[in-house]
């Protein structure tokens, strides 16, 4: 081979870079991000979320309380926490949760890792399942595509919550809820992610780079791991950052009608949902979990936004 056929191999079997007048590279998106005040504020917010999750045991510790204790004497003869807000004092910081004199604090701590953990993991197996099905399906084409279109179809077309709702009533209590939640927030999560990865790996595989790759001989799986994967990475991050907070709050949809993780494990959408026939009496029994839902939702969703811009490549200097 002429050293300029050589040349034309070494090009085509790399991801080109992205077209536009600004690099997407992770130090320029880096950069950016950082000039955006309200991503970092939202990252921010996000790291402390996750550091309280880690650590809720810990926190716990140092506060002295734990979820699972009672505290009844601080309740009083109706199951209402005693004192103002609640029941908040220099030791029980939140107050504490009606009928049970359980700590609010710990509860909203410990709902933390439940909270977060069940949607991170629903977001990685939607966010598998979604770009294997997508990607192939865009690159393959043909029967498969047609089938696996239909099938997405199909699921879309399912009343999802109402579907989640049943299963988690039906399965056996033996099987671990919380596993339970994530397969079936994820399960039903995947579709939406195929149909985005889809349609921008049809728009990728038009490409010179992959026509001339494919013309040359590369095999499928090399193509869709050293052109495609790299070149739908930004995609790929900035719908799994959009993706987290609706797998959150399924979350507590789930638990908020009672089917989502079983008490006394913490859970905001739980305490959410317990808190509403105390609303008039014990109006900051919805307020702690509430406003750490919205606070956790909100600042993910800005920080996808903020990730969709910065890896932009079309997009002007913020």
């Amino acid at each position: 081979m002429g050293r300029g056929g050589l040349v034309t191999a070494n090009v085509v079997d790399r991801p080109v870079a992205a077209a536009g007048n600004r690099s997407t590279g992770f130090r320029a998106v880096v950069r950016r991000v950082r000039q955006d005040r309200w991503a970092v504020a939202s990252a921010v917010v996000i790291v402390v979320f996750v550091v309280v999750a880690i650590a809720a045991p810990l926190i716990a510790a140092i506060t002295g309380q734990d979820p699972y204790g009672y505290h009844i004497d601080a309740l009083n003869s109706f199951g209402a926490p005693k004192g103002v807000g609640g029941g908040i004092s220099g030791e029980h910081w939140f107050g504490v949760e009606p009928l049970t004199g359980r700590d609010l604090f710990a509860i909203v701590t410990y709902g933390a890792r439940t909270s977060l953990g069940i949607g991170l993991a629903a977001t990685v197996l939607s966010i598998v399942i979604g770009v294997l099905v997508g990607v192939t399906t865009g690159f393959f084409g043909g029967w498969y595509d047609r089938v696996l279109s239909r099938v997405v179809d199909v699921i879309f077309g399912f009343p999802s919550l109402v579907f989640m709702i049943a299963l988690t009533a039906i399965v056996p209590t033996s099987f671990p809820k919380p596993v339970l939640v994530v397969l079936v927030i994820g399960f039903f999560g995947w579709p939406s992610v195929a149909r985005v990865v889809r349609g921008q790996t049809l728009s990728l595989v038009s490409r010179n780079y992959v026509v001339a790759s494919t013309a040359m001989g590369a095999g499928r799986w090399h193509v869709i791991r050293t052109q495609l994967l790299p070149n739908l990475a930004a995609t790929i991050t900035v719908y799994a950052t959009i993706s987290i907070p609706s797998m959150i709050g399924a979350e507590a949809a789930l638990s908020f009608l009672a089917v989502g993780v079983t008490p006394p494990t913490p859970s905001w959408g739980r305490s959410i949902g317990d808190a509403i026939g105390w609303v008039q009496t014990d109006p900051m029994y919805l307020v702690f979990p509430g406003f750490a839902l919205f606070l956790i939702t909100l600042a993910f969703n800005v920080l996808g936004d903020a990730l969709r811009d910065a890896l932009d490549p079309r997009g002007g200097a913020r």
